[in-house]
């Protein structure tokens, strides 16, 4: 899946578990197939002691140390009697995780000082989809609500895979997870002297009044309702995309297409199209999803949309999963003023990443951007460069998953209690969940599925946000911003 995870490695004492599980297996077949199959050039058996034996092994199992989807086995897929590895030593230095792991720790903050108790998880259920324990390094799922398309399945399918990229590593927990929307737990339902402490309850998405838990949504591995595939195969096709058209060629007026029925500010933004009267340098189209379906999509590919100079992100219902994209396109993001924050957002910043608008004046700050962006060119495409940039270089797949492994670790630390098997919750492997299911939901799995352990250890994560240093990040986005509503415009970022 991620080139970087499945090549050769060097060896070390690690590996000498690898070998001893394998044992006297692995060194009959290996001497049998140098022996049968190999010219001298590949091995010298004459030259070979017991140190280059172990070491060749090593190199010749890590090379095979993949574990495919196993459909075949009716019991494995049904009883998730998987022959996955439970534990694996990793080699090398962790590499710098991305400044957005920084907000791990502030959103954790409510449970700092009290830790978590199981009461406190419990209390998350009524506003909660599903369940998720992980005991000894498996996954128990408790459905708990109904859930909108596969948002929940896809979800559960990226910790499975997250156990698959570092087996062993991942802590028994318990926790509570929302699938909607919009955020739940309410900063004002938890104030006073006497209140409880809030539910620690995981979502997609946060905001200034909430305590939810930003965790990375469903679509990384896939959407098939809407045939969006997972994240590393849609970046590449956007990023081919891009090449399609040059950025000065392209149109030079600022471009979205969704649904604008979900959220009222959707549809005044459809207000922007042009008029007889006026034209605000926008071209909007809505998207119904049952024709898309019946066109097989074709008029909906993220990668033939963008040819335009400028892009708009517009938040739906709460934050959209478009944002990461819309701001992919090279072009441009013409970023309507969000409510909600997405896990990897909070640090990127106007001016640099993208060009805000106010949400009470759309339409005009729409044609102000796309006037000033039409008559400073290189200006408006280094911003929709770096906007590109940093998703590319932040939002990694391997930078997903590190995400998760860090918020769920640092969450379990918190925990007061031992974790235990809720009654009503079932075991769930990647046999039980994709072996079960056909069409592009069981494609997506494949394509996204993690076949071998990492052979790095997770990033490091830089030192938390000291108040000092948060307040500064915060001001220089306040000024940023105030700059573009009084046309006081910098772009030396």
């Amino acid at each position: 899946m991620m080139a970087k995870r499945q090549g050769c490695h060097q060896s070390s004492s690690k590996e000498k578990k690898w070998v001893s599980t394998y044992g006297l297996f692995s060194l009959s077949f290996l001497l049998f197939f140098a022996t049968a199959n190999f010219s001298a050039n590949w091995v010298d058996l004459s030259r070979i002691t017991s140190t280059t034996l172990i070491k060749t092994i090593v190199i010749f199992n890590k090379q095979q140390l993949q574990f495919p989807l196993n459909c075949t086995d009716r019991n494995t897929a049904a009883t998730c009697s998987s022959y996955y590895p439970t534990t694996f030593e990793s080699d090398g230095d962790s590499s710098k995780c991305p400044d957005y792991f920084r907000w791990i720790r502030e959103d954790l903050k409510p449970w700092e000082s009290t830790g978590i108790t199981r009461d406190m998880v419990e209390r998350g259920r009524n506003v909660s989809h599903f369940r998720l324990v992980i005991v000894n390094g498996k996954v128990y799922v408790e459905n708990i609500g109904k859930v909108y398309q596969t948002r929940d399945v896809f979800t559960i399918w990226g910790v499975l895979q997250l156990l698959r990229l570092y087996p062993g590593k991942i802590p028994d927990l318990d926790l509570m997870f929302q699938c909607g929307d919009k955020t739940v737990i309410l900063k004002r339902d938890f104030q006073g002297p006497q209140a409880m402490s809030p539910p620690p309850v995981f979502h997609y998405c946060g905001d200034e009044n909430s305590h939810d838990i930003v965790f990375p949504d469903w679509s990384f591995w896939g959407w098939p309702e809407i045939n969006i595939g997972p994240w590393e195969s849609t970046l590449h096709n956007i990023l081919e995309g891009n090449k399609k058209t040059n950025w000065t060629d392209r149109t030079p007026y600022a471009f979205w297409k969704g649904n604008p029925a979900v959220a009222r500010i959707r549809g005044e933004l459809m207000k922007c199209n042009p008029t007889k009267e006026h034209d605000w340098n926008a071209r909007l189209e809505s998207i119904q999803w049952d024709r898309e379906k019946v066109s097989n999509y074709e008029n909906s590919k993220l990668e033939n949309q963008c040819t335009y100079r400028y892009k708009i992100y517009i938040e739906g219902a709460a934050w959209s999963v478009s944002q990461k994209y819309i701001i992919l396109c090279d072009s441009m993001t013409l970023l309507i003023e969000p409510t909600y924050y997405d896990f990897f957002t909070r640090n990127m910043l106007p001016l640099r990443h993208y060009w805000p608008i106010s949400p009470k004046n759309m339409c005009e700050d729409i044609k102000h951007a796309v006037d000033w962006g039409n008559s400073h060119l290189d200006d408006a495409q280094v911003i929709g460069n770096r906007g590109t940039e940093y998703i590319i270089e932040n939002l990694k797949m391997e930078h997903v998953y590190d995400y998760m492994f860090h918020v769920l670790n640092e969450y379990a630390k918190l925990l007061k209690y031992k974790p235990t098997i809720p009654e009503g919750a079932r075991e769930v492997c990647s046999e039980s969940m994709a072996c079960s299911v056909q069409g592009l939901q069981r494609s997506f799995m494949v394509e996204s599925m993690v076949n071998s352990p990492s052979d790095t250890p997770p990033c490091a994560v830089p030192s938390p946000y000291t108040p000092e240093t948060l307040r500064e990040l915060l001001k220089e986005k306040e000024t940023l911003i105030e700059q573009v509503k009084t046309k006081g415009i910098s772009t030396k970022q």
